[in-house]
């Protein structure tokens, strides 16, 4: 039986990941901060307690070699070179990276979307071969290109897949974009307010699409980079319209045709140009086909986000999401807005 270890096991994406390699036949380690257990996995999963920042404890999770090393929570330099350390060690590295990393040739990525005429230009879709920021130290983005750079010049050592994510959705997201329609449902909302007339598509990736990707890559050992999204990517508008099917609701919905006028119209999807992928380098190499599409997704997120939140302040339930954007939930102005 080949050998597998994931860091990050217990987060949204190591969850299903574990799943698969298990179903698949690996020998799963399930490493984690809390070494805790998913009800999904296959009993014979063996659970280890990791502080992903020790490296000499990484190496002991790995102990005397793994066929597989899956990294959920890489993030810099100094994460991947724990992993080319145990080169030696280790069959090949599937590493989880982000879209954060493009740019789109002039200068903009989403390190400057909120300055003035910052919002990337991309082409649609985007592919691999698109330029990437500079690595370096100073956003996420630029520490994950840091990271992929990294564990790629250990080519010829040790195989290494990259795969690029984005706008990823799930049970046990820290910040579950779908929140923004499952709440104003539950609230009784009627009405909302969608910005660029809710035409906006910012392409979400599956955590469950992500681990068939994983899956792939760890039966195909090689080195590559790979976006690692949904197979289409819905308007905001199509997404609020599959969030309403789910939870049996009727909803209005209003659209701006610009921006958002403040906080009203403003949703984890509202940008002004499409950001949409090229999932064709998967499918050649992998032979990749999406698991779920996003509709046939939305189902046990939406029974996660509805349990989340019932009788809850969402603030609490989700902070990195209230971080990000503090004012999704501002109902005095949308109906300041709508009665204007």
């Amino acid at each position: 039986m080949k050998r597998a270890v994931v860091i990050g096991a217990s987060g949204q994406i190591g969850r299903p990941v574990v799943e698969a390699l298990a179903r698949d036949g690996w020998a799963v380690t399930a490493a984690s901060r809390g070494g805790g257990r998913d009800a999904a996995w296959d009993e014979g999963v063996r659970t280890v307690r990791l502080d992903r920042a020790d490296g000499a404890a990484v190496a002991r999770v790995v102990g005397d070699g793994c066929d597989l090393l899956v990294d959920m929570v890489a993030y810099d330099a100094g994460h991947a070179r724990q992993s080319t350390a145990l080169a030696d060690r280790i069959g090949s590295v599937v590493v989880l990276s982000s879209v954060a990393v493009y740019e789109d040739g002039a200068g903009r990525g989403f390190d400057t979307q909120g300055e003035p005429d910052g919002f990337p230009v991309y082409p649609v879709p985007v592919a691999e071969t698109q330029p990437t920021v500079a690595p370096g130290t100073a956003t996420y983005a630029t520490r994950k290109v840091e990271m992929e750079r990294e564990l790629l010049g250990a080519e010829g050592r040790l195989p290494v897949t990259v795969l690029r994510a984005s706008a990823v959705h799930g049970p046990y997201s820290p910040l579950p974009r779908e929140a923004y329609f499952v709440k104003r449902n539950l609230d009784g909302r009627k009405r909302r307010v969608l910005a660029y007339r809710g035409e906006s598509r910012f392409h979400p990736s599956s955590a469950r699409n992500i681990a068939e990707l994983v899956r792939l890559a760890a039966a195909r050992p090689g080195s590559r980079v790979l976006n690692a999204c949904d197979g289409q990517a819905p308007t905001a508008a199509g997404i609020g319209a599959a969030i309403d099917a789910v939870m049996g609701v009727e909803a209005e919905t209003a659209c701006l045709d610009g921006p958002p006028a403040g906080s009203v119209g403003r949703s984890p999807w509202s940008v002004p140009l499409p950001v949409v992928f090229d999932m064709s380098a998967a499918e050649r190499e992998l032979g990749y086909r999406p698991v779920v599409s996003y509709a046939e997704s939305l189902p046990e997120t939406v029974e996660w986000l509805t349990g989340a939140l019932r009788g809850r302040d969402w603030r609490a339930c989700f902070p990195l999401l209230a971080q990000v954007y503090p004012d999704l939930f501002d109902y005095a102005a949308e109906d300041a807005w709508h009665t204007a």
